[in-house]
């Protein structure tokens, strides 16, 4: 069992930046696959970031490729998603995924991921 929190959302002006956080419990945090989707309101969640246990690369959707950062620091059992050059586009409420078992092919599914966090609100406005 794993549990996820989410933190670092808040309000930032376009062009901006944001870290988020999410703070993992469990001892066997880094044998997980870890994620950030996002969801806007009236659209469906989707995938943001990923970094698998297995290996340092880091996987990234097309809109946030070279503005996002994914990483991981096992030994305080986070993952972090730093955001830069903010769009209101970027806008929507931000979680984060684990998953002990996925394979490469699901890792931009939500449903593949059996433990997630409460959400945290990005919002980019002026």
């Amino acid at each position: 069992q794993v549990q996820l929190a989410e933190s670092g959302g808040g309000l930032v002006q376009p062009g901006g930046s944001l870290t988020l956080s999410c703070a993992a419990s469990g001892r066997t945090f880094n044998r997980y696959t870890v994620a950030w989707f996002r969801q806007a309101p009236g659209k469906e969640r989707e995938f943001v970031a990923a970094l698998r246990a297995t290996n340092s690369n880091p996987y990234y959707a097309d809109s946030v490729k070279g503005r996002f950062t994914i990483s991981r620091d096992n030994a305080k059992n986070t993952m972090y998603l730093q955001m830069n050059t903010l769009t209101p586009e970027d806008a929507a409420v931000y979680y984060c995924a684990a998953d002990a078992h996925l394979i490469l092919s699901s890792l931009r599914s939500p449903p593949a991921y059996d433990y997630w966090g409460q959400g945290t609100q990005v919002t980019v406005s002026s």
